[in-house]
């Protein structure tokens, strides 16, 4: 039987008595959590045990039904078409002909559409980003066996696979037997800058945010790309991380995606510098700027030409360019998908190298400015003393030196979230 009776009702065979007090402590530790009684790394700790207490008996009991098949046929096919069922994710939607859809590979498509509009066109060529101040000296950049068997044993065996239908856990299992022949793929890739049509595709996975469940504009786009290639961007991202660390490259106002910093160091670092000019009894101006589709309106070409700028070796900026060139999406809802769409421009969201590209491209934002600038990704904030007209005047060029920066790098602010 998959289910079982109780006083509680009818519950997953699974949930034993242990299970329900390690969800009890765990809901507990999340109410400690909240009000500061507990850190976040001891909770994490806790929700952690008990997802793994929950996997492990989820996967005693499928074992227990596979052995018992013959004799328990009926439990057996029940729990497979359970776990075949797939809730909807995805209400109805407006199309653009303000119809709702209800379909789902019409919402597929209606998503897809959407997603892919927010897309700019290039502005040059990709070749012509390489400039002759990428660095080609030394020795061309080699991956060993046993860096890849170590990401590979590390893998996640629940996280989903991308088009290339290649699981994780099926790699982990094979780790030691696909470890050399995988080193040697990503070695020449990285050497020639060629990369796989299969590293540019990506399942798209719509995550609704909050507001009108059937506007698309409130959906999220989360891209689920090759295993495979994310441990080829796993390790260009390594040696990205070391070259931004040793040349000192990316700014200290930079606390997102940025090792050893976090909102609460983001918080605290501006909140310091505002509070000081309060404490003096200066009036100050805090602006609040949200980047408009930030992520998916990154400009290839830019990017590749600060890659440049900030000394990347050309192997690795000429793979990056490749592997952003050429790419495409297709969104899936319960199973069904969309038409496939181009990704003119955007670093993938979900992806290992996207933040990190990220913040290399809006790096020499604060160039423009006089004022404390603090970045926790794309989301800004300005700040500076108003000391009466000379003060609103400096805090108004600050503004209009962003909002052309902005319109050289093909990006827009969001002004309906600026304040």
């Amino acid at each position: 039987m998959c289910r079982k009776n109780s006083k509680y009702g009818r519950r997953p065979a699974w949930l034993n008595s242990e299970i329900l007090t390690d969800l009890k402590h765990k809901k507990e530790a999340d109410k400690k959590w909240k009000i500061g009684q507990m850190t976040r790394e001891k909770y994490k700790n806790i929700a952690r045990a008990c997802r793994n207490e929950i996997r492990r008996a989820k996967s005693h009991l499928e074992l227990q039904l596979a052995r018992d098949v013959k004799s328990n046929k009926k439990g057996f096919f029940r729990y497979v078409n359970n776990k075949k069922k797939v809730k909807e994710t995805v209400g109805p939607l407006l199309n653009e002909g303000g119809n709702l859809v209800t379909e789902d590979v019409e919402k597929a498509n209606v998503l897809n559409a959407f997603f892919a509009s927010v897309f700019t066109n290039k502005v040059s060529s990709r070749t012509t980003a390489l400039g002759s101040t990428a660095r080609g000296e030394g020795d061309q950049p080699s991956v060993e066996k046993e860096v890849v068997r170590d990401y590979l044993e590390k893998l996640d065996e629940h996280k989903s696979m991308g088009p290339d239908a290649l699981h994780p856990r099926v790699l982990k299992k094979l780790a030691d037997v696909i470890a050399e022949p995988l080193a040697i793929i990503f070695e020449n890739s990285w050497r020639s800058g060629v990369v796989t049509d299969n590293w540019k595709k990506a399942n798209v996975v719509p995550i609704f945010r909050k507001g009108k469940e059937e506007d698309p504009g409130y959906y999220r786009p989360a891209s689920l790309t090759s295993v495979p290639g994310k441990i080829m961007e796993q390790l260009l991202k390594e040696s990205i991380l070391k070259h931004l660390e040793e040349r000192k490259v990316i700014r200290n106002s930079q606390h997102g995606f940025t090792k050893g910093k976090s909102c609460l160091t983001n918080l605290i670092a501006f909140y310091d510098e505002i509070t000081g000019s309060v404490d003096e009894g200066n009036a100050v101006d805090v602006l609040f700027l949200d980047f408009s589709k930030a992520f998916d309106t990154v400009s290839h070409s830019i990017l590749a030409s600060k890659l440049t700028k900030y000394g990347l070796d050309e192997w690795t900026i000429r793979w990056i360019e490749s592997w952003l060139d050429c790419r495409a999406q297709w969104a899936v809802i319960n199973g069904s998908i969309s038409s496939w769409q181009p990704e003119s421009s955007g670093v993938p969201q979900g992806s290992v190298l996207g933040p990190v590209l990220f913040n290399i491209f809006i790096n020499d934002l604060e160039d423009c400015v006089d004022y404390a600038l603090s970045k926790f990704a794309d989301d800004t904030k300005l700040g500076g003393e108003l000391d009466m007209l000379e003060g609103r005047d400096r805090i108004q060029r600050n503004l209009e030196k962003l909002e052309d920066w902005a319109k050289r790098n093909l990006k827009r602010f969001n002004k309906d979230k600026c304040t």
